[in-house]
């Protein structure tokens, strides 16, 4: 290693020597006690039969030969400067060319045809061209190693047949030489090769393996931030590396760097915490403007990730307001579904976003619309223009049911149900036999969501549309989903251990009840006009999947269900009920129950058995139902 490094400085300064016109003459004239010197140095400067000399010299040995051949340098210049493929293809006719110049005029051929929009086809098939790729197959071993790089990547870009003889010969030089190639040569090459091949290439793998243990040779910032973009989705123990490099380098990054880097992350679902963290802190620290797209992708990014930085997602929702109205329907759905992944609810960004839709009602498509549908009431958001949003929703809307794919219908009928505008058309087209049977023969587990969406569909068709007349689903489905067991949280627990006491037997309580309304109920008991609990198992329940007792409710009882709501169930940004949570809240009401809230004392909405033991039921539960809005 030692030995090569001396080679390598030794070409270096030989070259800054050579390049000096009046050097040689100076050392000619030299003192008698240096022409040892100027004889050594010929020696070293024209051994170039080794590969390692051809190989990390090939720029010194260019400049030697085209200063002592101006027929070289001329054609070079040639072309260097050619306008059309058909200059370029000329040269050969009138010049003996060697494999580094037949190869430079591949890689300008190339360059032209992409600069210039041209059919590769006819430049591949022209003879003058095929003369090109035999002359460098003849002498291959002699391209240097830029120029070996450059017409790789040149062949790939014309379309030459991968399985054509030559093009294998260049591709085998290419990894005989790996070792020798600068760093910036091989995440070039890497990284053009990315684009084109899988990751069974023999040449990419071999190109990923030599990133991987030369990684420490990585420098600047854009190499970086290319690589993780490009080339580290190939190789988990690479992308290692270029996150702690990008680490390293967070605080050079500009914001189209930061913006690349949090996209590779997102796209490979790498959520490397430290590094996010320190983009974050560098991004609402040091960056006071943020271009359109910039803040867009981040903030896609971030919820892709689901990563939570409320200070950044406050600067950019705020930015965000006044590019509303200039921005196109697909951005503005990129960003409320990215910012409805967050949970994060900015009240003016999603107030102009709905009044964005009302003034462009027309631009935007049938699938955009029900976009924004479903981040509003991911969020339980409702527009202050309410009335007029949904009338402008339902009349975009009409005739369009049967042309939307089942999957999207499900979803937007139900987050229509989420905010209560569930019209009876839009029941009617979920909850026909015909379109149900679509969904239910299917097992997996998309399928099986969309199965719950429909039986929450069915719940609120039957709780909160008194003129809705039917189809319903079929009683048996319900009992049919499958329903995975949860592992009990911490506050679950608790309240188990709360209510275990003023309960007194196990058979006055149920505990993590399913419900045919979709919806479990955490806690349930039954009440006497005293706030006693009272024996379950005699009572009718039509609320239970399978209902053991016959019995109607004594006067003055009550069904009680205790919900537990923990911190995922909340937006980020208030103490609401996201609207999921919000439906179910409102359907184990409107099924009969008094609902007691039951959370963490940050976040609670009623009293919280979790946070501070009651002596009695009389404590947790009011002489009367309290009368609640919907959403808790």
């Amino acid at each position: 290693m030692a030995a090569r490094l001396v080679q390598r400085c030794c070409w270096r300064h030989l070259a800054a020597f050579l390049s000096a016109p009046s050097a040689l003459p100076a050392l000619l004239l030299a003192p008698a006690g240096k022409v040892t010197m100027v004889r050594a140095l010929p020696c070293l400067s024209f051994h170039t039969s080794s590969p390692w000399n051809r190989a990390d010299g090939f720029w010194v040995k260019e400049q030697v030969e085209e200063t002592r051949n101006p027929e070289q340098k001329v054609i070079v210049e040639l072309i260097e400067t050619a306008t059309s493929p058909q200059d370029l293809l000329q040269l050969s006719d009138h010049h003996a060319l060697t494999s580094n110049q037949a190869s430079l005029i591949i890689t300008q051929l190339s360059r032209l045809a992409v600069e210039k929009k041209l059919e590769t086809k006819s430049i591949v098939e022209d003879e003058r061209f095929q003369q090109l790729v035999a002359i460098t197959d003849s002498q291959i071993s002699h391209v240097w190693n830029n120029t070996l790089v450059s017409l790789l990547k040149s062949l790939y870009s014309l379309g030459l047949d991968s399985r054509q003889q030559e093009m294998q010969s260049v591709e085998q030089e290419v990894l005989w030489r790996l070792r020798r190639l600068t760093f910036r040569q091989l995440s070039s090459l890497a990284e053009f090769l990315a684009l084109r091949q899988r990751k069974e290439s023999k040449l990419l793998s071999e190109l990923i393996k030599k990133l991987e243990l030369r990684w420490t040779e990585l420098e600047g910032t854009r190499s970086v931030v290319t690589l993780m973009a490009k080339v580290g989705h190939f190789s988990p123990a690479l992308m290692d590396r270029l996150e702690d490099k990008a680490l390293e380098l967070a605080e050079q990054f500009e914001p189209d760097d930061i913006r690349r880097v949090m996209l590779a992350l997102a796209y490979q679902k790498r959520r490397c915490v430290p590094l996010l963290r320190a983009l974050s802190y560098h991004l609402s620290q040091k960056h006071a403007e943020l271009s359109l797209s910039i803040m867009l992708d981040l903030i896609f990014a971030y919820g892709k990730l689901n990563f939570h930085q409320p200070q950044v997602f406050q600067k950019i929702a705020t930015d965000l307001h006044p590019h509303v109205a200039s921005m196109t329907p697909v951005e503005v759905t990129r960003c409320i579904r990215s910012f409805a992944l967050l949970k994060w609810l900015s009240l003016p960004l999603f107030e102009a976003i709905a009044q964005y839709a009302l003034d462009n009602s027309k631009q935007l498509s049938v699938a955009q619309l029900c976009g924004i549908i479903l981040s509003f009431a991911r969020l339980n958001f409702q527009p202050s223009a309410s009335e007029d949003f949904f009338s402008m929703v339902h009349e975009e809307l009409e005739g369009q049911l049967e042309n939307l794919e089942p999957h999207l219908l499900t979803e937007l009928v139900w987050s229509l149900c989420v905010l209560q505008q569930a019209k009876t058309p839009y029941l009617q087209r979920v909850l026909a036999p015909d379109f149900c049977s679509q969904i239910q023969g299917d097992q997996s587990l998309k399928a099986q969501n969309l199965q719950l969406k429909l039986i929450h569909i069915n719940a609120a068709a039957q709780l909160e549309s008194p003129g809705y007349q039917g189809p319903f689903l079929a009683p048996e489905l319900p009992s049919r989903v499958l329903l995975a067991g949860e592992r009990l949280s911490l506050l679950q627990s608790s309240l188990r251990e709360a209510l275990a006491g003023l309960l007194g037997s196990q058979e006055n309580g149920r505990f993590h009840v399913h419900t045919v309304y979709g919806w479990p109920i955490d806690a349930e008991m039954v009440v006497n006009s005293e706030n006693k609990p009272l024996p379950l198992k005699h009572f009718a329940a039509p609320h239970l999947l399978h209902s053991v007792g016959t019995k109607a409710l004594p006067p003055g009882a009550r069904r009680v269900a205790f919900l537990c709501w923990e911190f995922p169930n909340f937006s980020n940004r208030s103490k609401e009920l996201l609207g999921r949570y919000a439906m179910a809240r409102r359907h184990i009401q409107a099924a009969g129950f008094l609902v007691i809230d039951v959370s963490s004392c940050k976040g609670w909405l009623g009293r919280s058995a979790a946070c501070s033991p009651a002596p009695g039921l009389a404590t947790l539960i009011p002489s009367r139902p309290p009368v609640r809005q919907p959403g808790g």
